[in-house]
């Protein structure tokens, strides 16, 4: 049983394949024909032959041939390699109308031949930009020389005719220079413009003009080959391609053959019915076609063609559901304006954002490898004493007679004595301890000399240290800022990497919910809707009672669940113009600042300095900064520790990272003991969260209701020493706290007091307001009235008030729930 159920699978099993195998034979059939076709088309010029040919028979007004010189420039401008047989082409073509058209035709190539060859002599690599107008000479003259033998007499009229064909080959062969190249198999660029694709459809146009008067069964060739292009690009492209299309190929048949002008309107309405039908698929097209043949039929030639005309559009409408989807997919992707358009153009886009994510990674990647070559290997001395002693005894012990009993029988004696001499003289106490000097005098016989070469290595090696410390705190500055570059950098690749998704159905909510509400708004555009950091920019029409302020971000806000703000705002330069504005998340608290100052002696140039900026990312700093002394030197010391911390915080840089890149800049440019005491404040207006970094400066003080809380750091001066570790102290502020900072001024004025801690909380307790800038100004007033009117220092206060952002204005939107319910959940399944 087992042996014959696993038989009866195999039989299964090959029927099966059998089965398979004529459909797999089927596909690889079709695809062979495929391929063969299309080698065919290319290797035989099989398109420029047709294109050819029907140019050649395309005649427009009854009499003006425009399109055979301009076919003719254009085959040898593109310097194809069967150049002769396709020019043979329009001869044939010219030759079915007419003797005298083809005559005209070997006249116009002839003409062209000799034209062409002198300007490639005269014009080496530029004959493509005369080309136009060499093709406007040549058919001017031409046309006459045609109508001279042939008529034997010229006329004023025939002057205007060959000025107009003439006129008209110049624009043609601008057209066919923009549209033919695009059908070279050269050309890989996937993305084009609508000025390309609108010379293409007159191309394709000027091509079925050449069909007009070809009838089979019935049915002319023309109509039936125009209205199949309609649908295809209205299916491929929508209804303003269709219309577009529709217009542009009715026009050209039309001026071939005035009886069939009427067919531009049926063209242009089959294009817009069709496209707007495109959803339901191919039959919503070709229904488009058939109720606008329908329609215009009657228009043009009443009930008696009107059988004619469905025929026509009945012939068009198989060739369309014929043709496979994959074609009319393929030609979407070229059309601008499309779905598919704009997903290769977001995939182009995204292409060219992968590469250069890529070259910043690779740069940051690069940059801390550079980092860590610059940065300062341990410092290891192995065998330092040695190597000191060694110095001296080359030039003291090496030819002394005694050297035998200090360096052999009392070695260890001998070294110790050297190095309490050498640790004397490092300390700056030569000469101090005389039972050293005693000792060494009794046991050296050259104690003099060996003395002064000690003090000498020992000068000379405190001077190599001191070079070898600017050395490596050098190369850690170097480190420090590559490192800090490579993380920026980093940084910049991530937010890089953020797409923007696609937003349409948030979109058409938002703007619905704003036009129910009255609100004119022509577009919205969401670029992202990430908590905290939405993006949504905004088109209205107009906006001259601050619609976006007063209304829109208020109910933006209730749509998204969190506050929105108007970030940007940018108005028509005419009154009554567009207005742009760009919607963004609000911050969680607002600051509020004050500073007052004053110099020493009321002078006008003050030691004392400070900054308040915003350093993005919902980041704001406040800082003091003190130079050593007053006048101009620590102004200028304090100024420009201010404008360095600027700069590095604001490129992105950690600022504990930037702490010590100030501090080693500051330390490394110049020998003297220039010093600068920093207070840093750095508040998160997220979420009030806060960092203080002191650098040498005085404590701050926060009051929160009726309690006063002191924030202090222990930090050495900037520029005091090349190496140090910056104290970060964090704190959770709170809305309603004020935040107050001051130079040391302020809190050293009182030399009488104390314990000045103390003073300073009972004086800000006592304060009855809180504004910031009334709270500096009471600070500063009070200390200098306690000094009796005397300023004996800079003085400097910053006071800071952190409240909860509350929007200028608010309303309550109906129905603004149900939205932000649902466009939650949608942000959810985004991230």
């Amino acid at each position: 049983m087992i042996q014959r159920s696993f038989s009866f699978g195999e039989r299964v099993s090959g029927s099966m394949e059998a089965g398979r195998q004529p459909v797999q034979g089927n596909h690889r059939i079709i695809r062979a024909l495929r391929t063969a076709v299309l080698k065919f088309f290319c290797r035989t010029e099989f398109f420029f032959l047709i294109a050819g040919f029907l140019l050649g028979r395309a005649v427009i007004l009854s009499t003006l041939t425009p399109f055979i010189l301009p076919f003719f420039a254009t085959i040898f401008w593109l310097n194809r390699r069967k150049k002769w047989r396709v020019s043979a082409a329009p001869i044939a073509g010219a030759l079915t109308v007419s003797v005298g058209q083809a005559f005209y035709a070997v006249l116009a190539l002839l003409a062209f031949l000799v034209a062409w060859k002198m300007m490639q002599t005269l014009m080496k690599n530029k004959e493509g930009r005369w080309l136009p107008v060499l093709v406007l000479l040549i058919g001017f003259f031409v046309r006459l020389l045609y109508q001279a033998v042939f008529t034997l007499d010229l006329v004023w009229s025939d002057a205007l005719t060959a000025a107009a064909e003439s006129s008209l080959a110049f624009l043609v062969m601008l057209i066919f220079m923009q549209s033919v190249p695009l059908l070279s198999a050269r050309v890989s660029r996937k993305l084009y413009k609508n000025e390309e694709m609108i010379c293409f459809v007159i191309l394709l146009s000027s091509i079925l003009a050449g069909t007009i008067g070809w009838t089979t069964l019935g049915i002319s060739v023309d109509h039936v080959l125009a209205r199949y292009a309609v649908l295809l690009f209205a299916s491929a492209g929508g209804a303003a391609i269709g219309s577009t299309v529709g217009v542009v190929i009715g026009l050209v048949v039309g001026m071939a053959s005035v009886t069939s002008l009427y067919q531009m309107s049926l063209l242009a309405f089959s294009g817009v019915l069709g496209g707007l039908m495109k959803e339901a698929g191919k039959m919503g097209t070709a229904a488009g076609l058939i109720i606008a043949t329908l329609l215009i039929g009657l228009y043009g030639g009443g009930y008696s063609n009107l059988s004619g005309e469905v025929i026509d559009s009945l012939t068009a409408v198989l060739l369309f559901l014929a043709t496979p989807k994959e074609l009319i997919q393929r030609l979407s992707f070229y059309i601008p304006g499309t779905r598919e358009y704009q997903k290769e153009q977001q995939q182009y886009i995204r292409k060219l954002r992968d590469a250069t994510v890529s070259r910043v990674e690779q740069f940051s990647s690069l940059f801390q490898m550079l980092a860590k070559s610059f940065s300062p290997p341990a410092e290891e001395v192995p065998g330092e004493e040695e190597v000191f002693l060694s110095k001296v005894t080359a030039k003291s012990c090496r030819n002394c007679f005694k050297k035998e009993y200090c360096w052999v029988k009392n070695a260890a004696q001998t070294r110790q004595l050297m190095l309490q001499l050498r640790d004397e003289s490092r300390a700056g106490r030569k000469g101090e301890n005389a039972r050293l000097h005693r000792e060494w005098r009794d046991h050296c016989a050259r104690s003099e000399k060996t003395m002064d070469l000690i003090s000498r290595e020992q000068g000379l090696e405190e001077v190599r240290k001191r070079m070898m410390r600017q050395v490596k705190e050098s190369r850690r500055l170097v480190a420090d800022q590559l490192h800090g570059v490579s993380q920026v950098m980093r940084d910049f690749a991530g937010e890089m990497k953020r797409e923007r998704g696609l937003h349409d159905w948030q979109e058409e909510i938002i703007l619905a919910k704003l036009n129910g509400a009255g609100l004119l708004v022509e577009s919205v555009e969401i670029y992202s809707l990430e908590s905290g950091a939405v993006d949504i920019e905004m088109l209205l029409p107009q906006d001259d009672y601050q619609a976006c302020e007063k209304v829109i971000a208020p109910m933006l806000s209730g749509i998204l669940g969190e506050g929105i703000v108007v970030e940007k705002r940018s108005s028509s330069e005419f009154s009554g113009g567009p207005c742009r504005a760009a919607f963004a998340s609000a911050k969680a608290y607002d600051i509020e600042t004050g500073a007052a100052t004053a110099a020493r002696g009321g002078g006008f140039v003050s030691g004392d300095n400070f900054a308040l900026f915003d350093i993005g990312s919902g980041k704001y700093a406040l800082a003091i900064s003190d130079g050593m002394g007053n006048g101009e030197r620590a102004d200028a010391e304090s100024k420009e520790t201010l404008q360095l911390l600027a700069k590095v915080l604001k490129s992105g840089i950690h600022e504990t990272l930037a702490i010590k890149s100030i501090n080693s800049i500051l330390s490394l440019r110049s020998t003297e003991e220039i010093f600068a005491t920093l207070d840093l404040a750095l508040i998160d207006l997220q979420n009030a969260k806060s960092k203080f970094l002191k650098i040498g400066s005085n404590p701050s003080f926060v009051k929160r209701g009726s309690h006063v809380f002191m924030l202090d750091a222990g930090n050495l001066p900037i520029g005091m020493i090349e190496e140090f570790d910056v104290d970060v102290r964090t704190e959770q502020l709170k809305s309603g706290d004020l935040l107050i900072m001051m130079s040391d001024g302020i809190f050293d004025a009182q030399k009488q007091i104390e314990n000045k801690e103390a003073w300073v909380k009972r004086k800000i307790r006592e304060l009855q307001t809180d504004n910031p800038q009334a709270i500096a100004d009471l600070l500063l007033e009070e200390v200098i009235r306690m000094a009796d009117g005397q300023i004996n220092d800079d003085m400097t206060v910053i006071a800071a008030r952190i409240s909860h952002h509350i929007p200028k204005w608010s309303s309550i939107s109906p129905g603004a729930e149900k939205e932000t319910t649902v466009l939650r959940k949608e942000r959810v399944g985004q991230t």
